[in-house]
């Protein structure tokens, strides 16, 4: 499953680097750590991987 916004995909980023010990864990805020605490690697892999080129800054509110 692709990320749907630039925002989503940053997240999803930094949670993936937590996961393969990159970052500290404690060093997640907001959605990275939720993403990194409910989510496999190879979720985080495909959020991770999605090009940015024509998605918005934010998921929109529908």
């Amino acid at each position: 499953m692709p990320a749907t916004s630039k925002a989503q995909q940053r997240a999803a980023g930094a949670a993936l680097a937590a996961k393969r010990g990159e970052i500290k864990k404690s060093e997640l805020i907001g959605a990275s750590k939720e993403m990194y605490e409910s989510m496999t690697e190879k979720e985080l892999e495909e959020f991770a991987e999605t090009k940015l080129e024509g998605l918005p800054d934010k998921k929109s509110e529908d």
